[in-house]
């Protein structure tokens, strides 16, 4: 396994897997991945429900200062696994064979409720998605003006793998401290 140093020092350890990679392979930069998790519009989350099923649903969200975030409202099924377990993979790429490149992030969801910090996701969320996607803050969730609330959460990513897709395969792994 080749380890790629990175110039930040928050930057995670690269490594390609030789398993999973062709001979050509290189590792891929934690930033390709960023600006793959900064460009979806579309990412699979998959919680854990209480009795240890798994869940899997897709949904919008955004990559801002170092963490994936997604809403949901409160009674929602992934609401309800995430106060039982908080730790997620959310995923996203292309749904092909021979190109593109995927990317899966494992780590714990944490509710984000600072409104600050609320005001400039929606703001952002708007920005990526449009007016349709508008929200308030509201008593630490985004609101919207027909009573919707949604439970806001980051998810700072605590392993990531990117999936390289055609000639050459590959398989990088990130590990961030």
């Amino acid at each position: 396994m080749s380890v790629t140093p990175e110039k930040d020092a928050t930057a995670p350890e690269t490594v390609l897997d030789p398993h999973y990679s062709g001979e050509d392979a290189t590792a891929r930069p934690w930033a390709e991945a960023v600006s793959l998790l900064q460009d979806a519009e579309l990412y699979w989350l998959s919680t854990v429900r209480p009795d240890g099923r798994p869940h899997v649903t897709p949904l919008i969200g955004l990559w801002s200062d170092g963490a994936l975030h997604f809403c949901t409202g409160p009674s929602e099924r992934k609401a309800r696994n995430l106060a039982s377990n908080p730790e997620v993979v959310l995923t996203t790429g292309a749904n092909t064979l021979r190109e593109g490149f995927d990317v899966v992030v494992e780590g714990p969801a944490a509710r984000v409720t600072d409104e600050q910090r609320l005001i400039a996701l929606a703001e952002a969320w708007e920005a990526k998605y449009g007016a349709e996607w508008h929200f308030g803050v509201t008593d630490g969730m985004f609101s919207n003006g027909a009573g919707g609330r949604a439970e806001v959460y980051e998810v700072h990513p605590r392993t990531a793998f990117g999936f390289a897709k055609g000639d050459p395969y590959g398989q990088t792994r990130w590990r961030f401290n």
